[in-house]
């Protein structure tokens, strides 16, 4: 047996080993919701099809939506595991659009910290078959929204800040404008019934419907979204704080000693969120740890710890976290805890060959 397919059986033993009901989605699947939740970037790797009413369908590109999915629709609130070995479809820059994927999604948990340490345990072990020791980078979103609900700022800026969370270079053009914008004085807000009664008269004169497209209700409370953004000024001490939050990266324990004198001295409990992130690091075993304030997967449905784990050529080969949002996202009604990974097989085989 070649080394390739001796690797794919212990793979496919660590996946069988988790204890959980061995997912098989469906190759076919609603494009909808993928482009609800991870927007037009992830979804032009889509591979797209139309069905004869016009709804978009794609083939497979992760296990996770639809393993949720199916959750949900059984109804959700009991414990439930799943293991997954088996391709996914996503266009690429090079490569196959055609690819490999292993992984366990763990929901409704008793202990969500214990099914963090799983996925942690089980993304580690899938690399070391392939004979790698990788780099692993943590990120606290749930920690960055600590730092957020007691930072000083209105609180129309918190969900625009949190929002581009992950995405570095958009978050520092957002920081930039509020270090620009001046501290003026607060106006008085337009009366809505006001600026509603105008604004539909200006459109009927103008012969513009008020049914397609953009309605006057919606024109005004646009205007008076930015109306208030505009007068809600971020203080400079709040916005220096963000950035040195931001800036901190480094060997995970040091890191961590850095957020905690940050924290410290702008008086902010991150205690809880901190201790959490100390909690886990046993269960990286010897890999090399580090932590990165500003790292998080483009997904605003993470929610606690996350991670990825990259190898000598600088890939991702296993990457994961809490993900508690995502079922709210999906329909269900209470929060409910989800950690899990994804691991890149395709990518731990050319680790390999290298």
């Amino acid at each position: 047996m070649s080394g390739a397919a001796v690797r794919r059986v212990n793979l496919e033993a660590l996946v069988e080993a988790q204890g959980a009901t061995r997912a098989a989605p469906p190759l076919l699947l609603s494009a909808d919701a993928y482009f609800d939740l991870a927007g037009e970037e992830f979804g032009s790797r889509l591979l797209l099809t139309t069905d004869t009413t016009g709804a978009e369908h794609c083939l497979r590109p992760d296990f996770t939506l639809p393993i949720v999915q199916a959750y949900i629709a059984d109804g959700v609130g009991r414990p439930a595991a799943f293991s997954y070995l088996g391709p996914i479809f996503r266009q690429r820059e090079t490569g196959a659009a055609e690819f490999d994927q292993a992984g366990i999604e763990l929901l409704a948990q008793p202990d969500g910290e214990v099914a963090l340490d799983q996925v942690l345990t089980f993304a580690r072990a899938a690399v070391s078959i392939y004979g790698i020791t990788p780099q692993v980078r943590l990120g606290g979103v749930g920690l960055f929204e600590a730092l957020l609900v007691q930072a000083d700022m209105p609180d129309a800026w918190r969900p625009r800040i949190r929002n581009r969370f992950g995405h570095t270079e958009a978050l520092q053009r957002l920081l930039a404008r509020l270090e620009a914008a001046p501290d003026l004085p607060r106006a008085a807000q337009p009366d809505r019934d006001e600026l509603l009664e105008d604004v539909t008269a200006q459109m009927v004169s103008s012969g513009l419907s008020l049914n397609q497209g953009r309605g006057p209700a919606e024109i005004v409370d646009r205007y008076l979204e930015q109306q208030a953004l505009d007068a809600a000024h971020v203080p400079p001490a709040t916005l220096a704080l963000l950035r040195d939050y931001l800036a901190i990266s480094g060997p995970a324990l040091q890191a961590l000693t850095r957020i905690e004198a940050l924290a410290e001295r702008h008086r902010l409990m991150l205690g809880a969120p901190i201790r959490a992130i100390r909690r886990h690091l046993n269960a990286l075993g010897e890999s090399p740890v580090s932590f990165d304030a500003a790292f998080s997967p483009r997904l605003d449905y993470y929610t606690g710890i996350v991670f990825e784990m990259t190898g000598p050529r600088g890939d991702v080969l296993a990457s994961g976290g809490q993900y508690d949002r995502l079922l709210e996202r999906l329909g269900a009604t209470a929060p409910i805890a989800a950690s899990g990974c994804s691991v890149w097989v395709d990518r731990l085989e050319a680790e390999v060959r290298s």
